[in-house]
This record gives structure tokens, sequence and C-alpha cells, in this order.
């Protein structure tokens, strides 16, 4: 797929875009075909086809959630309104920066001439550590591992699920419970490693996830524009409108999805365990309250 890179990015950091144009160019990709970098709003959003949105106030040592959210209401509403004017209505929007799912919800509310569905944020970054871990802990490869599941927030409170994934040992299919036998592990230990694996890396590299977030965003944008494999689902957070997990309406929450001609559905039908419930319950909780949060300063924004 041929791409026009649109850079947007704000007026003092013109130059440093300039260079990251430099590389673009100088890593001779073949379907690049253009790079027009831009300060101005009005340029960037015009006639969009996808949109990912990655910038966002990141939070500041001793910064509440609230004050967070609250810089970043205001981003976001502006970004979602240049969506609304100047966008394509058939836009995919992705939003990447943090706190990502109401982000994205506010970015929706704030574009209401495009259709709800068509905003997603990114929790396939959790998803990918998620099948990584299995396979680390398996000694196969993240291929060999399908059909794990990232439910709610991408914060700490997110659940990273197995019960319904599978992984191919030897030739052979089984599921994860069964190839691991070793569920205190899959109910402890994974699990936080998930949760908390972007606090990992910082610590350990001083800066954020660069490269594997990359690499998730263009796994998420590469499967809305050209579906996901038969027999195979992926996490995105999407709005929860109509699902059947007892998942409240009108949150962006992390789903299992399969995607065919640009459109996501929700995997249906599939047995939600008591220990999985609570979990799914706990992070539909705290979007509950952020949402609600950020829905206060939107009025006032």
């Amino acid at each position: 797929q041929p791409l026009i890179l649109v850079l947007l990015d704000i007026t003092p950091m013109m130059t440093v875009l300039e260079g990251v144009v430099m590389e673009l160019q100088d890593c001779a990709l073949p379907l690049l075909r253009e790079v027009i970098p831009t300060d101005k709003e009005e340029v960037a959003f015009k006639d969009l086809d996808i949109a990912i949105l990655v910038g966002s106030m990141p939070r500041r040592e001793g910064m509440e959630r609230k004050d967070l959210l609250k810089a970043n209401v205001k981003i976001f509403k502006s970004q979602g309104a240049a969506l609304d004017k100047y966008a394509k209505k058939t836009v995919k929007v992705v939003v990447v920066g943090n706190p990502a799912n109401t982000n994205c919800l506010i970015a929706s509310k704030s574009a209401p001439s495009i259709p709800k569905e068509n905003f997603s944020c990114l929790t396939r970054l959790d998803h990918n550590r998620a099948k990584s871990q299995i396979a680390l802990k398996l000694g196969v490869t993240a291929n060999d591992v399908k059909n794990v599941i990232i439910w709610g927030n991408h914060s700490s409170t997110q659940y990273p699920d197995v019960n319904h994934a599978k992984v191919n040992v030897k030739g052979k299919e089984v599921g994860v419970y069964e190839a691991i036998k070793d569920d205190s592990w899959l109910k402890g230990d994974f699990i936080l490693t998930v949760q908390q694996r972007g606090a990992a890396v910082i610590k350990a590299r001083k800066l954020s996830s660069a490269m594997s977030a990359a690499k998730a965003i263009c796994d998420h944008v590469r499967d809305i524009w050209f579906g996901t494999p038969a027999g195979e689902f992926v996490s995105m957070g999407v709005i929860s409108d109509g699902n059947s997990y007892g998942v409240p309406e009108d949150l962006l929450y992390s789903f299992p999805v399969v995607i065919k001609d640009k459109t996501w559905k929700f995997v249906e039908g599939l047995p939600i365990n008591d220990f999985s419930r609570e979990k799914m319950d706990l992070t539909a909780k705290e979007l509950a309250e952020e949402k609600e949060t950020a829905v206060e300063f939107l009025s006032s924004a």
C-alpha cells in the first residue's frame, strides 16, 4: 500500500521534523511516495484516510491523573474538531497518546460527523507483549501464539487474558493453559508483567517504548486496512456500544475483534470465567471514572 505521510507537529519542533523527513527520505522506502511536514491542522488533516494521533501531554512527576486528563482533553478536542472539519468521513483514527482510551473517546465526541466505529486506540502493544511472554515461556516464536486478548484500559488495570489463546507446539495447536501447565504463573506474574511492561521499559531505557510501539501501530493499521487472518482475532480499544460482555456502553474499551473490509466486529460468545469477569469489571470501572472526569473538562475546554 503506497503511502503519503503527513507529519504534524508544533511550530517550535519544525526544524526537528525536517530531520525526521531527511531520515525518511534516506530510508529509500519503496512504498513511501511523499512526506509533508506541517504545523497547520488544515494541512495535516485534509482528506486523510488514516490519522495516527501519537502526541499527548505526558504525565510528569507529581502530576495527578486528573491534571493529565485536563491537558489531554484540550489536545484531543482540538484534533477531533480538525478531523471533523478536514478529514474524509471514512477516516480511520488511531489514538496512541496516553491515556489512550479516554483521549480516543474525547476525539470521537469532538468529531460528531465521523462514525464512532472509525475511532480506535492502541492496545496492540499490550497484545504483542502478551504473545511474546507466552512464546518466551514455551520457547516458541511469537508467531506460534494467537488469540490472546487485552481487555479494557491501556493502563495497569488492563487484563491480559489467555483463556482462549492457542499456541503451536511441534505442529500441534493447543490451548495456552494446557501448554504451559502453570496456572499460578498465568494468573499472577504473566498478567503483572504485561500490565507493567511499559514502566519496566522506561526504568531500563529512561525513555518510553519506541520501536515496539511503532511496530504495534503498524500491526494495528495494517489489520484495519487489510483485515485479520482467518481464525485469528486481535485486541483494539473500540467503542463498547452493543458488546455482549457486560461492558457499559459509551466507553472506549479494548476487546477481541476481527476485521474485514475495513470494518471491525466483536468476537462474540467467548465464555468468561469468574476470574476474568472480576478483572474486566475492574478496568471498566477505571475507564468509567476517567470518562466522567474527561467529560467534565470537555464542557469547559
